[in-house]
């Protein structure tokens, strides 16, 4: 759960304010950006079902304070700038009023992310993570304290990976709960690659379908496109995903998956998903095969694909059953 307050200071720049009157749910939005106001337009529903004007939210001196405040708690390395969190931290002020003006005026480049090989869990492979500079995690949290609303208002129920107030051991209960209630046929399903290969202007339609606004759509195209450098090596920009280690990314994720999520549900199926790792439980074996095969024509319309050798059917009912979120 996101931090709405300042927890670190930052000499020079005014607090945002706070005491809003909101619902439970959403009190972890960023208090600077969701006023009443808009998050009871949000739940009304606002008119043309799209967002405009909220580049103005993104680069509003409040949210970028709070989003600082957010990457130096959250710590993390430095980026190819080598700058780090306590480095940034001193100069903060003058960084702040800068990076508001290149945001406001469209100038606002992301440097390319650095690449980091860390091990894969339970396998011996590798996988890339990208560290954005402390700066740009800066600019990705102000953006994500302004979108993340939208997109968490129209998220299905059974989607329970990076969001807030949902978490692996919730995903985890409702599979127990479906395993008891007799559904033991299992589509254990796996993307391959799924960050590395999600389609960027797919991708970007999809968000489009809720907000309007060129600048702040503009924004997320160059952090989807920034590139990476390994070893001090600039490659070029990436033209397809988005990066795994990157502040938005587990948003855009879902975003992506959302459609499947709700077409699952429209069709009766109890699906449990956890960013790119799901699992739908069926009640018979024929079930199962049925599902798979919706799975398959949907990641190919995405332009995805479900891995050949890792995604099964399996009859949880005997032994050996299947593994989820490890």
């Amino acid at each position: 759960m996101k931090e709405t307050q300042l927890q670190i200071p930052l000499p020079g720049v005014p607090k945002a304010k706070q005491g809003r009157e909101v619902p439970q749910k959403w009190a972890w939005t960023e208090a600077s950006v969701w006023t009443e106001r808009m998050l009871a337009t949000l739940e009304r529903g606002i008119k043309g079902g799209k967002w405009f004007s909220l580049i103005d939210k993104v680069w509003k001196r409040e949210n970028l304070q709070s989003a600082t405040a957010q990457v130096l708690r959250n710590k993390g390395g430095a980026g190819v700038d080598g700058q780090t969190c306590e480095r940034y931290r001193r100069t903060a002020p003058e960084r702040l009023a800068r990076l508001q003006e290149q945001i406001k005026s469209g100038r606002y480049t992301p440097p390319p992310v650095k690449r980091v090989w860390i091990p894969k869990l339970g396998s011996k492979e590798l996988r890339p993570l990208g560290i954005p500079t402390v700066e740009d995690r800066v600019v990705q949290t102000a953006v994500r304290n302004v979108i993340e609303p939208i997109f968490e208002h129209i998220f299905a129920e059974h989607s329970y990976g990076f969001r807030p107030g949902r978490g692996a051991k919730d995903a985890l209960r409702r599979v127990d709960r479906l395993l008891k209630a007799g559904k033991v046929w299992v589509v254990d399903a796996d993307l391959k690659g799924y960050f590395d290969s999600i389609p960027q202007d797919k991708l970007l339609a999809a968000v489009a379908e809720h907000i309007a606004d060129g600048a702040l759509l503009d924004l997320l195209g160059k952090m989807l496109r920034q590139g990476v450098m390994e070893s001090g090596k600039r490659w070029k920009p990436t033209e397809t995903g988005t990066p795994q280690g990157a502040v938005v990314s587990p948003l855009l994720a879902n975003i992506y998956l959302n459609p499947l999520d709700h077409s699952m549900a429209r069709a009766g199926q109890e699906m449990v998903r956890y960013a790119d790792d799901f699992v739908v439980l069926c009640e018979s074996e024929a079930e199962a095969n049925e599902v798979l095969e919706i799975l398959r024509r949907w990641v190919a319309a995405a332009g995805l694909t479900l891995h050949p050798t890792k995604t099964r059917i399996v009859d949880a009912s005997q032994k050996g059953g299947f593994e989820f979120l490890g």
